[in-house]
């Protein structure tokens, strides 16, 4: 077992996770470039100026995490003759693709515009498909065996539910990325400490491809990632609950999210996340009412902080940090 660790660590993790991180650094700045020159670009809300920023940065996160994970595939197969897990491999790449390409779809026709409701979940159940077909995961779950309800009903309602919901908690920069980079941490963790050393490996290759993205994309942000990039890690979330068979601590980790649904739903979904940025660069609240965790925060900035004033960069910060405490109290709770 000692052996077959150093070989995971030494020979596997650090090379794929740099060739992630690379490939991502190399390709942001020129896909930055080409996105201003097509005016693929968004106005930044909070910002005083209103500046055009560019979109779709996602695409670079996804060509360093694909490319790395080949690598990874290539090195199993060629140099260690093993190619374990590759079904599980290729299922997992199929639910990111085909929820990553509902995120495209919604960036090209525009957010405001975007898909229907109705039309995006119907299209994002289609990327449950590849882990209903292999039946993934265990049917087991509180005691009670759902048998073809779980792969038939529990999975497509899972991968829908956690895929969309990761997306209601965005709007300020470099949020989206740092809250997967912490949630997908801690996954990738508890597949460390329960033996599913690939997909701990899969996992942070994608980590390291979404760092290399957040270093653009935190406060003040040069690329905002779109629906491509959100969309992409909620899949990877929910593939992880189920191919690692941890679906319990996974839902905890999520229950920021599920705050934010709840939140959200006071506003009958209708009420943006974004406040109003002031001439001092500050945020104020559109509305008194709160529907959002990103609106608890700048109400709790202002409550604790001497000046009374709330910034952008403040409250990506304050929800890592409410995420934070939820993963470290998981890992208390269920490890």
């Amino acid at each position: 077992m000692i052996s077959q660790n150093l070989i995971f660590v030494g020979i596997l993790f650090i090379p794929v996770l740099l060739l992630s991180f690379i490939i991502t650094l190399y390709v942001l700045p020129k896909w930055i470039k080409q996105a201003k020159k097509q005016k693929l670009v968004g106005k930044d809300i909070h910002k005083v100026d209103k500046r055009k920023v560019a979109e779709g940065g996602g695409i670079s996160v996804l060509a360093g995490f694909v490319l790395s994970v080949f690598l990874y595939i290539a090195i199993r197969t060629f140099v260690f003759h093993d190619q374990a897990h590759l079904v599980e491999i290729f299922a997992l790449f199929g639910v990111m693709f085909f929820a990553s390409m509902v995120g495209l779809l919604d960036d090209l026709l525009g957010w405001k515009k975007g898909l229907s409701k109705q039309t995006r979940l119907m299209l994002i159940l289609v990327a449950a498909v590849p882990l209903m077909a292999l039946n993934a995961g265990q049917s087991v779950l509180l005691g009670i065996d759902f048998g073809l309800l779980y792969p038939l009903f529990l999975v497509p309602l899972a991968v829908v539910g956690v895929t969309t919901t990761f997306n209601f908690l965005a709007g300020f920069n470099g949020l989206e990325s740092s809250q997967g980079i912490i949630i997908l941490t801690a996954l990738s963790i508890v597949n460390f400490i329960t033996g599913n050393w690939w997909l701990a490996l899969i996992t942070m290759a994608f980590v390291s491809s979404l760092f290399a993205f957040w270093l653009f994309n935190k406060y003040p942000a040069k690329i905002f990632p779109g629906d491509i990039l959100t969309y992409a890690i909620g899949a990877l979330i929910v593939s992880n609950a189920i191919l690692g068979n941890m679906e319990k601590i996974t839902l905890f980790f999520f229950i920021p999210y599920i705050l934010e649904v709840f939140l959200k739903a006071r506003g009958k979904f209708k009420v943006e996340s974004f406040a109003d940025v002031q001439k001092d660069g500050s945020l104020e609240l559109r509305q008194p009412k709160i529907c959002g965790l990103e609106h608890l925060a700048i109400v709790l900035l202002k409550k604790i902080k001497p000046s009374k004033k709330a910034y952008e960069w403040e409250v990506p910060l304050v929800i890592n940090l409410f995420q934070l405490a939820i993963i470290i109290l998981g890992f208390v709770l269920f490890m």
